[in-house]
């Protein structure tokens, strides 16, 4: 899968999870900070992808994490949330603090895609799926704003064109 054709693609995939995780970290309104859990998750085929299994408490964070085997339905997602004011992950906590692909891919040995899980996969972390509902689709909108404002440009190129003819003749 790639960014630019499967991003938001809804997925269901089995494998195991591997034991292999990042956190990044991450606050929930109404509780307190805590840190998302994207783990090393291995397909029955060998390939190796990234699965955000969700939200975790900060008090929750020793909690062992169990290698299971598992059916996770969620989300294809690439965010791009690192910039240059993004610190580095800490290396003596694991933290991390930006969901970074390309980086947390290498840093887990698997391929640069993310699922992010829709339904619980177990150790009490609280799935946080991809809310595609908020993404705007003002296409019409934009139409109008745009129709309008090359109307508006070429209203006042005409008028400035017949100031200026006007003061030459």
């Amino acid at each position: 899968p790639t960014a630019e054709a499967n991003k938001f693609q809804a997925v269901v995939v089995e494998g195991a999870f591997t034991g292999e995780y990042l956190e990044v970290l991450a606050g929930q309104r109404g509780t307190s900070p805590g840190v998302l859990i994207v783990e090393a998750f291995a397909l029955p085929d060998g390939r190796r992808i990234l699965v955000e299994r969700g939200f975790l408490a900060e008090a929750d964070r020793d909690t062992a994490r169990s290698v299971t085997t598992a059916r996770v339905e969620g989300t294809l997602h690439w965010p791009d949330e690192a910039d240059a004011f993004t610190p580095p992950p800490d290396p003596k906590s694991g933290l991390w603090f930006a969901r970074d692909v390309p980086a947390m891919a290498a840093a887990l040995g698997t391929e640069p895609t993310l699922i992010v899980a829709r339904t619980p996969t177990g150790d009490g972390i609280a799935p946080v799926p991809v809310d595609t509902s908020a993404i705007a689709n003002n296409h019409l909108g934009y139409a109008i704003q745009w129709f309008l404002l090359a109307a508006s440009w070429a209203g006042m190129t005409v008028f400035l064109l017949w100031r200026i003819r006007a003061r030459t003749h």
